[in-house]
């Protein structure tokens, strides 16, 4: 055969989303999937070494609702390792009325089977960097057919380079300019997207992550539109053929993580599409999802995009692999479910999102909340939240444990916001921990208008029977072997005075040493090096709630650390002091810090 495409070269694969369209607004859903499975095609693949120059190609894909349509094109050549070392891209140009109105291929068209005499040649998964255009890169399906035993080849690519010679050749046989072809090709997108929030909160919670280090929610490829979801009625598991729509999703509910691509072919209970990874996860757990195709959106800045909405769950995409997805019929998932409940004034909301793949436990969590929130404010408002969760699951041992939590927030801009943080931190540490299976997440917030605040004016000390204001520079003074009384100062906004006392016998061998004395809402909870699920609740149990205050001593010599709360006050707590114990009779020591 003679090639009219010469070797390209590849460069590193970007680990990020790489396959279909990005998700939305939110529409009502119906119940899980029924279980059955489309006919399958079983095509045969076509023997790629027989391809030449001008051959002709059919396909399917879906512009709009489940039934795919043909298009029709030609090839102009073949890419060696266009796509990966020993992995050629096949090159077509493609024609239809749907592509016309388009403006060329879209995204979500990833995985639209490409056939050459009735055998299957392989899946749309490129097209050129530049924008619109009916070019094409096709990965052979002779490679998705077997792509579940495919790793990562050295220089693997998501961009592939075009050099002079063949730039000249796609623009001999297509109405692409030289200098077009010239830029190269690249997957067609599918930028992570998210149901349920809107940019603004996305964008918002991406810059916060990413200043605390969070390790969740730093992404900035997240994108909320185009998608939405709908009922088995409007797109059933039937609907999964070749050429029809296909959705793979990190979660599924009030909040979506999902992308929209096109089945290649559907055989002995599996299916195969998209033709380039999803996220190149490799053996996953994500869900498989039937789709309803809207429209598809032209762009004449970039590719255009397919808008749809995505029904439940109807099986499990396993496999995550450079050349496409592959999952199974049937059998769902094992989820971890996220139930929110939120009140305020005389509205309330209870919903869900299922959690398919643990390393977005928190992100989901998160969003769920914030979603949730949002729904039943309406608006971003100060306030405050009485706030309880409760986590179930097995730790690494395979006992089952749960963690419950209550506490209250208050902001003076974004009570939603506030609120829905220590949550998520503590299902993504959780779910970082080997052999951690988290099984359900469940919170109750009760929201209202209330912003007040106690904060931490001073501590004083019980000394020859009177309460005396500890000074600046040299903290307490106390006798071994005799009671040290404090008391923290709370101060309202309207001047009002409260006490949190604290008291503790010191021991007749103790040593010099401090007393930290903090608002619950100005200490946080240590659970990020927590090696195991009972470390974590140890974590718990030895923090404050915001509305209490917490009374860390350490004097060496004296048992250890001695963490004390107080009991709950009127509202949240805010500040902190530091002071020196002296224990040696006054003779000296460093001076309080932040008294």
């Amino acid at each position: 055969m003679t090639r009219s495409i010469q070797a390209g070269r590849a460069r590193a694969l970007a680990a990020t989303i790489a396959a279909g369209l990005s998700l939305g607004t939110l529409a009502v859903t119906g119940g899980a999937a029924s279980s059955a499975e489309p006919a399958p095609d079983c095509t045969a693949p076509y023997d790629v070494a027989q391809l030449e120059r001008g051959d002709a190609v059919t396909g399917l894909t879906v512009e709009s609702g489940t039934t795919p349509e043909e298009f029709t094109g030609e090839v102009i050549g073949v890419l060696d390792d266009g796509i990966a070392v020993g992995l050629d891209m096949i090159m077509v140009e493609l024609d239809s009325p749907a592509l016309q109105r388009a403006g060329g291929i879209w995204q979500g068209m990833s995985g639209s089977p490409v056939y050459v005499d009735g055998e299957l040649l392989g899946a749309v998964a490129y097209g050129l960097s530049w924008g619109p255009s009916p070019i094409a890169g096709v990965t052979p399906f002779s490679e998705m057919d077997d792509y579940l035993a495919a790793r990562r080849a050295p220089g693997a690519t998501q961009d592939v380079e075009v050099d002079r010679r063949t730039a000249k050749a796609i623009a001999r046989q297509s109405d692409v300019s030289r200098s077009q072809a010239a830029q190269g090709f690249t997957a067609l997108p599918v930028p992570m997207g998210v149901t349920g929030l809107s940019q603004a909160r996305l964008d918002k919670a991406h810059r916060y992550a990413t200043k605390h280090d969070k390790g969740y929610f730093a992404s900035g490829a997240l994108a909320s539109g185009r998608i939405g979801r709908t009922s088995a009625r409007e797109a059933a598991p039937e609907t999964v053929v070749a050429g029809g729509n296909i959705a793979a999703s990190i979660s599924y509910g009030d909040v979506t993580y999902a992308g929209v691509g096109t089945v290649t072919s559907v055989c002995d209970g599996r299916v195969v599409g998209f033709g380039h990874p999803f996220s190149f996860l490799g053996g996953t757990t994500l869900g498989l999802h039937p789709a309803d195709a809207l429209y598809v959106q032209p762009d004449s800045l970039g590719a255009p995009f397919k808008v749809a909405n995505i029904s439940p769950a109807t099986g499990t995409i396993d496999q995550d692999r450079l050349t496409g997805i592959s999952g199974a019929f049937g059998a769902l998932p094992d989820a971890a479910t996220i139930t929110s409940t939120v009140s305020y004034e005389s509205r309330s909301r209870t919903g869900s999102s299922d959690i398919y793949y643990t390393p977005y436990s928190a992100d989901v969590t998160f969003g769920q909340q914030i979603a949730n929130h949002d729904r039943v404010l309406d608006a971003i408002i100060p306030g405050g939240e009485d706030l309880a969760w409760t986590i179930t699951g097995t730790d690494e041992s395979g006992a089952p444990f749960e963690l419950s939590w209550e506490d209250r927030y208050v902001s003076n801009y974004d009570i939603t916001f506030a609120s829905s943080w220590d949550l998520a931190d503590t299902v993504y540490v959780l779910s970082n921990l080997p052999d951690v299976h988290i099984d359900s997440i469940t919170t109750d917030g009760a929201v209202d208008d209330n912003t007040d605040q106690l904060r931490l004016s001073a501590v004083e000390q019980l000394r020859d029977g009177e309460w005396v204001k500890v000074g600046r520079r040299y903290g307490l003074t106390v006798e071994r072997g005799k009671m040290l009384k404090v008391r923290a100062v709370l101060k309202a906004a309207d001047g009002t005075l409260s006490y949190a006392p604290f008291s503790t016998r010191i021991g007749p061998r103790a040593r010099s040493g401090s007393l930290n004395v903090m608002g619950g809402a100005s200490q946080w909870t240590n659970i990020w090096n927590a090696k195991s699920v009972a470390e974590v609740q140890e974590a718990y149990a030895d923090s404050a709630s915001n509305d209490q205050v917490l009374f860390n001593l350490r004097l060496r010599r004296n048992g250890g650390k001695i963490n004390v709360m107080s009991e709950e006050q009127s509202s949240v707590v805010v500040g902190r002091k530091y002071y020196y114990v002296d224990l040696d009779g006054g003779r000296g020591g460093p001076v309080c810090r932040g008294c």
